[in-house]
Parts: C-alpha cells; sequence; structure tokens
C-alpha cells in the first residue's frame, strides 16, 4: 500500500524537494550569472565600437567621426550610433535624439510607433559633441529567455526522475516494512514461527535478523512458561486425582456429621483446583494453535441459539433472562466445539456476576467482511479502567471475589478469539456489561 501517508513515502517526497529546491537554487544562480557575462560582453561590444568610431575624430574632426559612425552602422548586426552637440541638440544617427547620461545607461528609443529598449554608452568628444553607442536590450533577454528555457526543461526532466526515483525507494522500502508488520501481524494471531524475511545486507536486513533474534528469544520463553503450565498441570493433577478418591472413602466412612462436611468441603476445594488445571491446560492447548488445522464453517447463528436454547432453564433457576436475537447467517472458519465452550464462558460469566432479575441477551451478525457475537448484560457493569484486565488469567473484580470461579473463563474467550484471528472486548453494556468478540468472515 503506497500513500502519501506513509513513512517512506514521506521521506521519498522530502528528499525530491530538497533535492529540487538545491536545483532550482542553482539554476537561479547559473541563469543570474549567464545574463551579468550577457551583459558584460554586451558592455564591451559597445566600447570596443566607441573606440573604432572615436579614431576618425582624432583624424578630421566630426567629419572624421561621422564617416566612421556611417562605416561602422552598415551590416547585419550592427550597433546603432548617434552624435550630438553638448547641448543635445541631434546631428545625425538613431540615437541622437536620446538624452542619456554620460557612460552606460537603458533608454527607450521608439522605431515604428514602437518603443524599444536599448542600451546605451555615452561618451563625451572635444567638449562640443556627444557620442552615442548601444544597441537594443532584447538581443540580452533573448539570450538570457533561452538559458531559462534549456534550464526549465533540464529542471523538468530531473524533477520526473526524482519523483520516480523516490516512488521507487517508497515503494521498495514500503514493501520491506509490510513485510516486517505482516509477520508482526502474524504473530500478534498466534502463529511464533513466522519469522520477518532477510535480504541483502543492508539497515532493513539487518533490523529484521534483530528482530527475528527477540522472536526466537521470545518464542523461547513462551513455549518454556507454556511447558511449565502444562507440566505443573499434569504432574499435580494424577495426585489430586488420588487425593480426591481418598477424601471420598474418608466422606464414606466418617460417622461425625462435622467430619464428613469438612471432607465434603475439602472435596469441592479439589474439585475447583482441577478445574482450575483443565482449564489452564485447555488455554494452553488453544494457543498452541494446534487445532486451527481442524477448522470448518461455523454458523454463528445457529451456535449462539443453540446455548441459548440450553441455557435458557438454567438461567430461569437463578433468576435471570436469557434472550436471543435471531438473525441472518453469520458464517467463519473455526472450531465449533472452542466457539460454543467461548460462548459458554461468556454466558455463565454474565449469569454469575450479575443479580437475580437481570437479563442477559446474545446476538451473532455478520456485515462488512466480519462477523460478531455479543453477549450483553443490564448488570452493574465493570469500570473501564479494569475492563480490558479482566482478559488476564486469574484477575478478578474486588466485589466478584466472593463468587465462584478460577479467574479463567475470560482468558480463555480471549484464546478462543485469538486462535480464530478475531478480537474480544468489555464494552458499557449502557447498562451493564457488553462482551463482543469480532471475526473474519469466510466470504
Amino acid at each position: 500500500m503506497l500513500g502519501g501517508r506513509s513513512t517512506s513515502f514521506r521521506l521519498a517526497a522530502l528528499y525530491t524537494g530538497g533535492f529540487s529546491l538545491a536545483v532550482a537554487i542553482l539554476g537561479l544562480i547559473t541563469i543570474l550569472a549567464t545574463r551579468a557575462a550577457l551583459t558584460d560582453q554586451f558592455d564591451a561590444r559597445l566600447r570596443a565600437d566607441q573606440t573604432t568610431v572615436l579614431e576618425g575624430w582624432q583624424g578630421q574632426g566630426l567629419n572624421g567621426l561621422l564617416r566612421e559612425m556611417r562605416e561602422a552602422s552598415q551590416g547585419k548586426g550592427s550597433l546603432m550610433f548617434g552624435v550630438q552637440t553638448e547641448a543635445g541638440v541631434p546631428v545625425e544617427g538613431p540615437l541622437a535624439a536620446l538624452h542619456t547620461p554620460a557612460g552606460l545607461s537603458r533608454a527607450i528609443l521608439t522605431t515604428g510607433g514602437r518603443p524599444e529598449s536599448v542600451r546605451v554608452l555615452t561618451e563625451d568628444v572635444g567638449g562640443r559633441y556627444r557620442l552615442l553607442v548601444g544597441d537594443k536590450s532584447d538581443r540580452i533577454d533573448h539570450l538570457s529567455d533561452q538559458v531559462l528555457w534549456g534550464f526549465g526543461l533540464a529542471f523538468a526532466a530531473l524533477l520526473a526522475i526524482g519523483i520516480l526515483a523516490g516512488l521507487a525507494l517508497s515503494r521498495a522500502v514500503q514493501k520491506r516494512m509490510a513485510a516486517i508488520s505482516g509477520t508482526a501481524e502474524a504473530i500478534i494471531d498466534g502463529d511464533l514461527g513466522r519469522r520477518v524475511p532477510v535480504r541483502g545486507d543492508d539497515d532493513l536486513s539487518r533490523l529484521a535478523m534483530t528482530l527475528n533474534r527477540m522472536l526466537d528469544r521470545v518464542g523461547a520463553l513462551m513455549d518454556s512458561l507454556r511447558q511449565v503450565t502444562s507440566d505443573v498441570a499434569h504432574d499435580l493433577r494424577t495426585p489430586l486425582n488420588r487425593l480426591r478418591q481418598r477424601l471420598e472413602r474418608a466422606a464414606l466412612k466418617a460417622d461425625d456429621p462435622a467430619h464428613r462436611a469438612e471432607i465434603e468441603g475439602a472435596l469441592r476445594d479439589v474439585d475447583a483446583i482441577l478445574v482450575t488445571f483443565a482449564a489452564l491446560l485447555r488455554i494452553s492447548e488453544i494457543e498452541a494453535g494446534a487445532r486451527r488445522a481442524a477448522f470448518r464453517p461455523v454458523d454463528l447463528q445457529v451456535l449462539v441459539r443453540t446455548v441459548a436454547e440450553d441455557f435458557g432453564p438454567a438461567a430461569e433457576d437463578t433468576g435471570h433472562r436469557l434472550e436471543f436475537q435471531d438473525g441472518p447467517p453469520a458464517w467463519i472458519e473455526g472450531d465449533s466445539e472452542l466457539l460454543t465452550q467461548m460462548t459458554v464462558n461468556l454466558v455463565e460469566n454474565a449469569l454469575r456476576h450479575t443479580p437475580q432479575g437481570c437479563t442477559v441477551r446474545l446476538a451473532a451478525s455478520a456485515e462488512a467482511g466480519a462477523a460478531s457475537l455479543v453477549v450483553v448484560d443490564n448488570g452493574p457493569g465493570v469500570p473501564e479502567a479494569e475492563r480490558a484486565r479482566l482478559f488476564d488469567r486469574f484477575y478478578r473484580l474486588e466485589r466478584s471475589r466472593s463468587t465462584s470461579g478460577s479467574g479463567l473463563g475470560l482468558a480463555l474467550v480471549q484464546a478462543v478469539a485469538r486462535l480464530h484471528r478475531g478480537e474480544a472486548s468489555l464494552l458499557d453494556g449502557m447498562p451493564g456489561l457488553k462482551a463482543r468478540v469480532v471475526f473474519p468472515t469466510t466470504s
């Protein structure tokens, strides 16, 4: 994706703009220097012809001056001359009527009813006459325009090359950055085996290698963490099952009701620990991504309807009301069993943490390339600052610590959502809490 907002494009545009500005400044200096050189050459020619004409005055006075002036005026491209008295009265020549100061100056000469700018060199002759030598300034302007036009073409070509080079550079950098971004997105979705492709031996390649080494380290730490969690759950589940069996036998043999009640309480604690270990193993299995190979098309609408029908009676038993909002099919690619477990966890979470008389609504929908599953209640809700933390393992609100549960229900919801490349979030139900999971659709 190449656009004006990308960093690489802005850098390329900045480089092209800076390069163009430098070329423009250089061109301006060149044009000014060229015009100054042309003016110097123009003035040198005026002085040279003036010297030639003045040689006639040295030999024969005014007649010699006029003769040299007439000879110098002959031929194509010749200069213009004029002789006038010291008082400014014209004697001879097209410039004789001009009133110019001594030295170099500019004047307007009208020929054929059309005014033209001329550059004039005026010199006193013998204290009685003035000699004017000049030429049209448009020759300098014409040459300057030619230089300007040539530079304009060169500047346009350089600008086009700069823009094309900038776009090519931007596209190349964008492609490399897209590869890094794609790898990061894949890792976020749970594919911890993805690595950034390395091409060549430039700065981006060295950055890619550094990121890959970091990802290798993070992957090793994650694998170690999962392995520890799995090993602890596996290793403790067996002795806990044996402990449970011993407590069951002890409860059967206990004659004292108080003693039996203590044993039954211990049994309930052991069951809660076993449920927690089972949930941890389940989350580890989901995060490993092995279930993705068994994905099949699933209609969230049917799945949510089934959960609502199955949990309707249980909700009524706890004094709640469970409602289902029917709609068109919402197909995604996924694991039906895990998606059902995710929905059940959301419903159980809503029923467990809302008082009697509250309503829990379930809905599924699909639009704009995404399907969503929503479970919303009208209970007391959750403060915004704590909503995101509810997806952390074992995190529970202070008011919920007296209720049953391990604090792993929403962590499993998050794991299932990420396995399906979806996103789970907790929002304000206005009132209550709204749990929403958004998945990419299959069509």
